[in-house]
């Protein structure tokens, strides 16, 4: 996952207290033609009890399957901060990085559906692990209930100032007369930037070769320094260097311009249908939870994000705040795991 400066890092979120010991008492009734209670009755009233209490009633627990510091870690303790306000209950971020999110994601997939545990994941997590993966360990549409997709940033087609190219229909006559010399970078195998370069491939005809580094900033590295031609990036990571002439832009990789690089066209724009490759990010429950409990977190969510401080830590990520319903999320992934699988099967991208 790349990994962003944090502009504004949010105020720490409490640490979760221990929940008071719950006491439920039980008064056994006699009425004057059915005697005492049944025993089965006498037994389920605890669970009744409970689960009339008000949700949430204990600290809530935010799996981030990324390290600290990236977009999505920052998106969850600005959405996990304001929602402890809302609640007042303490919401505790839970990093659990490694396999490209799939370890944090399995294991909010595995929590109790009790409203507790959630996780919040992005497009490599929920869209593109299912099919990159042999053995993720979840399904991301059966083992987990959406409730909102929070936010999206654009990827932006950057290259080395050097490149005898200004334009993206100029780079891509160059790479169809040098099929294979031009070399992309990415954060690695199967992460997002590196499946944007085998969709331009695939899209405009042409051959690529890839160079996948370990992090972002390693790419960006030897891409100033002239030892590959370009790649693929989000834009609050590309920005200074775009603003500095180190690199230049060619195509935004979304259905919109970038309202921090709005000068530069989309690649639908120039010709490339509907070339997307964004990242976007999104909150889920474990299967199962109950209704009333993912429409609270839901309805709670989508107020924070509108809050005015939430689309301006957004934007000044990149990124712009999406706040869908739960059943446009969940065909939105439905939709995003069938376009990546493509992608994916094309070019042949496998990660053991």
């Amino acid at each position: 996952m790349f990994k962003l400066t944090p502009t504004s890092l949010p105020t720490p979120i409490p640490t979760p207290m221990r929940e008071p010991t719950r006491v439920l008492t039980l008064t056994m009734t006699r009425t004057f033609t059915c005697g005492l209670l049944p025993a089965s009755l006498l037994l389920v009233a605890p669970t009744v009890a409970v689960a009339q209490d008000k949700y949430p009633a204990k600290p809530v627990r935010i799996i981030v399957p990324f390290p600290t510091a990236g977009v999505t870690d920052l998106a969850a303790r600005q959405v996990g901060q304001r929602l402890s306000e809302t609640w007042g209950q303490p919401v505790v971020i839970d990093n659990r990085p490694g396999a490209g999110g799939t370890i944090g994601s399995e294991l909010g997939a595995r929590a109790p559906a009790d409203g507790y545990t959630l996780t919040i994941g992005s497009v490599s997590t929920h869209a593109i692990a299912p099919t990159l993966y042999a053995k993720p360990g979840y399904d991301p549409l059966k083992d987990f209930t959406a409730i909102t997709e929070i936010a999206v940033t654009p990827n932006v087609l950057v290259i080395n100032s050097a490149l005898p190219v200004k334009t993206l229909k100029e780079l891509i006559s160059l790479a169809t007369k040098r099929p294979g010399e031009l070399t992309f970078g990415s954060n690695g195998n199967g992460t997002n930037n590196h499946l944007a370069g085998e969709m331009l491939q695939a899209v405009a005809g042409i051959k690529l070769q890839h160079v996948p580094y370990k992090g972002s900033a390693f790419a960006t590295n030897d891409l100033l320094g002239g030892h590959i031609s370009m790649m693929f990036d989000v834009v609050v990571t590309a920005l200074p260097m775009v603003k500095s002439g180190k690199l230049r832009p060619l195509a935004v990789a979304a259905r919109e311009r970038s309202p921090v690089l709005p000068e530069v066209p989309t690649a639908a724009e120039l010709g490339l249908g509907d070339f997307e490759a964004v990242v976007w990010l999104g909150m889920w429950a474990p299967a199962n939870t109950p209704q009333e409990i993912v429409n609270r977190i839901y309805t709670d969510t989508v107020s924070a994000l509108k809050t005015p401080r939430m689309p301006e830590f957004f934007l000044s990520q990149g990124a712009r705040v999406v706040a869908s319903t739960p059943a446009q999320f969940t065909a939105h992934i439905r939709s995003e795991i069938a376009r990546w699988k493509k992608v994916i099967d094309g070019a042949k991208v496998k990660v053991e």
